[in-house]
């Protein structure tokens, strides 16, 4: 989703303070690439296995998402704490296209190239574990979703649920916060679990991810085109509020202040 800040020193030091997953240069774009698509492939392993995990433990559908929504806190937070030294721990189209957004208009962020490496490599990591968790628990391993996610009252939770993730991102970046990246976005994309209806995807690759499987967690993919709409408005409406919110004053020359 994000990167905690880069080390210490760099912290304390002169230097500006690194947009959401900002890495240091010395890390090979090849390992960062490997870090997307690995942590993508555990993200998505971890929803869908504990999604199919909780309906052979239990009928009670509110238990179900309980369990979903807990695995995936703790699980997102893991990984957002070991890889986000190396790629920035994206995870996550939606993230990367509005990092390099930021840094097409001045901002540091992923560039043109990190983009077209990082979205690929989040896009195959998301099936990849959608395959494993579906291999872990006996299911088939491509077997399309029938879970219809179509209603207009999803495809709007869907914006509320990217918006609040640009923002939550993009925030701690501005207030130079971003070391509580592993808890804070962990914990947003639990709560968004239940304040959301559609239970907060809030990323195109694991959205396509999940439309590989027809279990808990799944997502047709007559639905996929949809989710995947409202996250870019979702998008456009984060950085919108962002640059509303976190606005940066002005020193007495009339230079944005530092």
């Amino acid at each position: 989703m994000t990167a905690p800040e880069p080390a210490a020193d760099a912290i304390a030091g002169d230097e500006p303070q690194p947009a959401p997953g900002a890495t240091p240069p010395r890390t090979p774009l090849i390992a960062r690439a490997a870090a997307e698509l690995v942590g993508s492939a555990a993200l998505v392993a971890i929803v869908v296995g504990s999604g199919i995990q909780a309906t052979k433990l239990t009928q009670d559908v509110a238990l179900q998402l309980l369990a979903n929504s807990t695995a995936t806190v703790f699980g997102l937070g893991v990984l957002i704490a070991l890889l986000g030294p190396v790629s920035g721990a994206h995870f996550n189209p939606a993230v990367t296209l509005a990092e390099w957004w930021t840094a097409r208009r001045g901002g540091a962020g992923v560039t043109a190239r990190e983009l077209a490496v990082y979205v690929p490599s989040q896009i195959v990591g998301a099936i990849a574990g959608s395959i494993l968790a579906d291999a872990m628990f006996g299911e088939p391993l491509v077997k399309w979703s029938t879970h219809d996610r179509s209603a207009g009252n999803l495809l709007l939770g869907e914006v509320v649920a990217t918006a609040g993730l640009i923002i939550l991102i993009f925030g701690l970046a501005r207030t130079d916060r971003l070391r509580f990246a592993p808890v804070a976005v962990a914990s947003y994309i639990g709560a968004a679990y239940w304040f959301t209806s559609s239970t907060s995807f809030a990323n195109p690759a694991v959205t396509i991810g999940r439309a590989f499987t027809d279990t808990f967690a799944g997502i047709a993919p007559a639905s996929v085109t949809g989710f995947i709409g409202m996250q870019l408005i979702g998008v456009v409406l984060g950085l919108a509020l962002v640059s509303v919110i976190f606005m940066r004053g002005k020193t007495g020359s009339g230079q944005p202040a530092a």
